[in-house]
């Protein structure tokens, strides 16, 4: 009996939040300031991350920016290298590569993504928590002034901090905004008043209010209350995905550390600092839950009070279950195997298409439901469908000449001007002589040019009466 009660007792964490109280109301998350190597490394990678944000909307390649992602207008450009609707596949293809490696991550390594890449985390910890550590202090100081009454320190600070989060928020609005109408319209729409830009004004200024919301006051509920992929990691995580783990094996049963006492229990003093210094408030001796984001904020700690009292670091440290367990991890296991294979093949696929992606593509077709039609002269017509994308940044100027026969090509209507990532259609008649025409359907080539350069030489045929 008493073995199912420390059971259940034991299990109580799963049935509540650690940020709700058992009242249903809102608890506030005061973490500790976390230090150590891992702590350092995630600040390197999101002053890259953060670096790469702000400073690629500036960055042009000949003339043209170097990512733009102009969902309105199904124009983007990644990498300098401009991208339309007519890419679709390659889009749709890449989501699906997209998808398949957070699944491979996640089976793999776990929330890798969410402790060290993902922007909510990179921004709320290595941004906007670090600014309310600067103007409030760390969390004790920031529990006192929070408890205290309203007095000129209380409202300074406050306001204050309040004003910089705002400010951020902005920023991060105007950058994301950049990334979809370009760095340059931006600033004309910066020098410009804002009733001139209304709509992009007020656009700017709800999405503002949305990442001070989140960043000020929704914080980590974004993690556990919002976010999809942490619900899906219950079924993609198994028993050797490689996450943050405590070494219970080593660290059960608990036990304050006492002076002049020999110890018996296991390594961990119950110190209650790996809580104190997660951001989503979860004890990560009760396993793996939802709420963890593998921010290694909780290893750092442990290691600096495992040096303190001469114990062997990694007590809380990324692993797998099974490496828990038995003391291995293995190497490669079915789902990974399949992920794996799965998404090289698509990258495989993904990079094909784009190394035989041609600037200009080009399709002509006869007509359907038509024949030839008699001409003056003593000669026949056949009418075609020409379609031309245009892939590039510059404008095209299309030409059809007729490369193995002796005739005439007469374009139907306006000239071939294709405008960059448009589409152009148009019809067009081949006018051939009749002693050109050997059989009834006689192969022809017509050359696609612009500027004096072909594009394009497409087979097609005509259709016409043999002269007898």
């Amino acid at each position: 009996m008493n073995s199912v009660n420390v059971s259940e007792e034991n299990e109580e964490f799963r049935n509540s939040l650690a940020t709700i109280t058992k009242e249903g109301k809102r608890k506030w998350i005061y973490p500790k300031k976390p230090k150590g190597k891992f702590y350092n490394a995630r600040i390197i990678v999101s002053v890259l991350l953060l670096a790469f944000l702000f400073i690629s909307p500036f960055v042009k390649i000949n003339g043209h920016p170097f990512i733009i992602l102009n969902v309105l207008e199904r124009k983007f450009i990644i990498f300098g290298i401009p991208f339309g609707p007519h890419d679709l596949h390659l889009f749709a293809l890449t989501m699906i590569a997209v998808i398949v490696s957070i699944f491979l991550f996640t089976v793999v390594y776990g929330r890798l993504f969410c402790g060290w890449i993902c922007p909510q985390t990179v921004f709320m910890e290595m941004v906007f928590r670090k600014i309310e550590y600067w103007i409030e202090g760390d969390a004790n100081k920031q529990k006192a002034l929070n408890s205290q009454p309203w007095n000129g320190e209380k409202i300074f600070k406050k306001t204050f901090k309040q004003i910089v989060f705002f400010s951020i928020s902005f920023v991060i609005a105007n950058t994301f905004l950049s990334y979809i109408i370009g760095v340059d319209k931006l600033y004309q729409y910066i020098k410009d008043t804002p009733t001139q830009h209304f709509s992009t004004f007020f656009a700017v200024l709800i999405f503002s209010g949305l990442f001070y919301f989140v960043f000020s006051y929704f914080r980590e509920q974004a993690c556990t209350l919002v976010c999809p992929y942490g619900r899906l990691q219950g079924v993609m995580l198994d028993q050797n995905s490689i996450v943050i783990h405590y070494d219970y094996k080593r660290g059960e049963p608990r036990g304050k550390l006492k002076k002049n006492e020999s110890r018996t229990n296991g390594d961990c003093i119950d110190c209650h600092l790996c809580v104190d210094v997660c951001p989503t408030g979860i004890d990560i001796r009760n396993g793996t839950q939802l709420e963890c984001v593998n921010c290694t904020a909780c290893i750092d700690v442990c290691d600096s009070v495992m040096e303190k009292i001469n114990k062997p670091k990694k007590l809380i440290r990324y692993a797998s279950k099974t490496q828990i367990e038995t003391g291995k991890q293995p190497l490669f296991t079915p789902r990974a195997i399949g992920y794996t294979i799965v998404l090289m093949l698509l990258t495989f696929l993904i990079l094909f298409m784009l190394v035989n992606r041609t600037e200009v593509e080009l399709s002509i077709l006869r007509t359907p439901g038509t024949l030839f039609q008699e001409q003056p002269g003593n000669k026949l017509s056949n009418i075609y469908d020409l379609k031309i994308i245009n892939k590039t940044f510059n404008n095209i100027n299309a030409e059809l000449e007729l490369e193995n026969l002796k005739g005439e090509i007469q374009v139907i209507g306006k000239k071939l001007s294709v405008a960059p990532q448009e589409v152009t259609e148009a019809k067009f008649l081949v006018i051939l002589p009749k002693e050109e025409i050997k059989t009834i359907k006689t192969p022809i080539k017509i050359a696609v040019k612009s500027n004096g350069k072909i594009l394009d030489v497409i087979d097609t045929a005509f259709l016409g009466k043999v002269k007898k």
